[in-house]
C-alpha cells in the first residue's frame, strides 16, 4: 500500500483525493464498525463513516511522508479523531440508560456476593425484578457503556473527581488510572467473566473484530454481541468498584 501512497503523493499532499477515498474507504468503514460497539443505538454507522471520510480527506491534504509515519497509520488517527469530533457534542449514553446500567451493576454486585460466582443473565433479571427479554433490551439500549463514566469524574456539585479524593499535588491523574493494582484487578476481573463474554471481549479488544465479525465467530446476532458487551462491562465495573 505504501507504493500506491507514493504515487498519489505530491508536495502539497495527496493529489488524487478521489483515488485516496477509494483506496482507504475500507479503512474508514472498519474503524467505524469497530467503534459502534462502544456507541448507543441512536448513533448511525453511516454518520460515523461520513465523518471518517472527512477525516481521511484531511489526512490526505496534511500528510507529509517525511514525518516518517506510514500514511495508513497517520490516516487512521485522523479518521478516529474526526469520528470523535462528530460524536463529541452528543450524549453517548442518556442519563436514564446510565441509571439502568448502575442498577444492573448493583444487582450483579449483590448476586456476586451472595453466590460467590458470576451470576447468569436470568439471575440478574430476577434480581432486577424484570423479565429476561426486558433485561436483554436494557443491555441492548445501553450499548456504549464504558468502564469509566463521566459522572465518575464530575458530580452535580461541580466538584471534580480528583478534588473529591485527596491526592497530593504531584499525583498524575493518568498515572492513577494506569496504576499497577488497577491493571491487576482488571485482568482478574476479565479472567472471571463467563466464557462467552470473555471470548467476546478478546475478539473485540485483542483481535480487533467488529460486531458483525464477532457475531459470525460466535454464531449469534450483532444485537446479541451488543448485549454481551454491555453485560461484560457491567460485570467489570462491579468488580472494579473501589479501584
Amino acid at each position: 500500500m505504501k507504493s500506491s501512497v507514493n504515487a498519489m503523493y505530491t508536495a502539497s499532499g495527496l493529489s488524487d483525493k478521489e483515488e485516496c477515498l477509494k483506496e482507504y474507504a475500507p479503512l474508514v468503514k472498519r474503524i467505524a464498525h469497530h467503534m459502534m460497539v462502544k456507541l448507543p443505538n441512536s448513533v448511525e454507522v453511516d454518520d460515523i463513516i461520513q465523518a471518517g471520510m472527512i477525516g481521511l480527506l484531511d489526512a490526505a491534504s496534511r500528510y507529509d511522508e517525511f514525518r516518517g509515519a506510514q500514511f495508513e497509520t497517520y490516516a487512521a488517527q485522523r479518521i478516529r479523531g474526526a469520528m470523535l469530533d462528530e460524536l463529541r457534542g452528543a450524549d453517548w449514553l442518556p442519563r436514564s440508560m446510565r441509571r439502568d446500567m448502575r442498577r444492573i451493576e448493583a444487582a450483579i454486585h449483590r448476586l456476586q456476593q451472595q453466590l460467590g460466582r458470576a451470576p447468569a443473565e436470568s439471575e440478574i433479571a430476577k434480581e432486577l425484578g424484570v423479565a429476561l427479554p426486558e433485561y436483554q433490551q436494557m443491555l441492548q439500549e445501553a450499548r456504549g457503556a464504558q468502564l469509566v463514566y463521566y459522572e465518575d469524574f464530575h458530580e452535580d456539585d461541580d466538584e471534580d473527581f480528583f478534588d473529591r479524593h485527596d491526592f497530593d499535588n504531584d499525583s498524575n491523574p493518568l498515572a492513577l488510572l494506569q496504576d499497577e493494582r488497577f491493571r491487576v484487578a482488571l485482568v482478574k476481573a476479565i479472567d472471571n467473566l463467563p466464557e462467552r463474554e470473555r471470548l467476546m471481549m478478546a475478539l473485540h479488544y485483542e483481535q480487533d473484530l467488529n460486531l458483525r465479525e464477532i457475531g459470525e465467530v460466535m454464531e449469534v446476532s450483532e444485537s446479541r454481541v451488543c448485549q454481551l458487551h454491555s453485560q461484560a462491562v457491567a460485570r467489570l465495573r462491579s468488580s472494579l468498584k473501589g479501584h
